[in-house]
């Protein structure tokens, strides 16, 4: 990772996180009676709590809204939620002003065209492979892992790295 990105995660003071295909894997599960399943994580929930418990605020943004997002989120400590964000820029707003952040200290991982405008107003713009080219093209990192299979932790994980803070949230965990 060059040098520049590097000195824009070091900055990072916030962290958004999309939900489909960035938390989950994008699979929306429906049963007959119209109630919504999804599947989470748990090892990116626990790098989400690793990094908000060293100082970085996390976020979630996201278009769509599902009692299952709110659950998790109260699950993880996570109290700056969007959902069912039709103008993602317009929520991103709303999230920096909750937050007190600067665009360029906030990062971004989105996965979908719906998420360009903040991909390009953050700080730190991050994707999946599986993420269309226009999206990938535009972002600093893409992830190894897929979208709800570790992106998530790579992503918090390649933060703490950047802000030195990895090793104590690891310490803290065998503690």
């Amino acid at each position: 990772m060059g040098e520049d990105i590097l000195e824009r995660v070091r900055r990072l003071r916030l962290m958004i996180f999309d939900v489909d295909g960035v938390l989950t894997d994008g699979t929306l599960y429906l049963s007959e009676t119209g109630m919504e399943f999804k599947a989470f994580s748990a090892r990116d929930g626990q790098g989400l709590k690793m990094l908000k418990e060293s100082g970085v605020e996390v976020a979630i943004l996201s278009a769509r809204r599902s009692r299952a997002v709110e659950l998790r989120a109260a699950e993880l400590g996570i109290g700056l939620v969007e959902q069912g964000a039709k103008n993602k820029g317009v929520a991103f707003e709303s999230l920096l002003a909750r937050a007190r952040a600067s665009a360029a200290a906030s990062g971004y991982m989105g996965d979908d065209l719906m998420d360009l405008p903040v991909l390009a107003r953050c700080g730190f713009a991050v994707s999946v492979p599986e993420a269309p080219d226009p999206v990938r093209a535009r972002v600093h990192h893409v992830t190894r892992a897929a979208g709800g299979r570790g992106a998530a932790r790579e992503v918090c994980e390649l933060i703490m790295r950047a802000q030195d803070t990895l090793d104590r949230a690891i310490a803290h965990q065998m503690a």
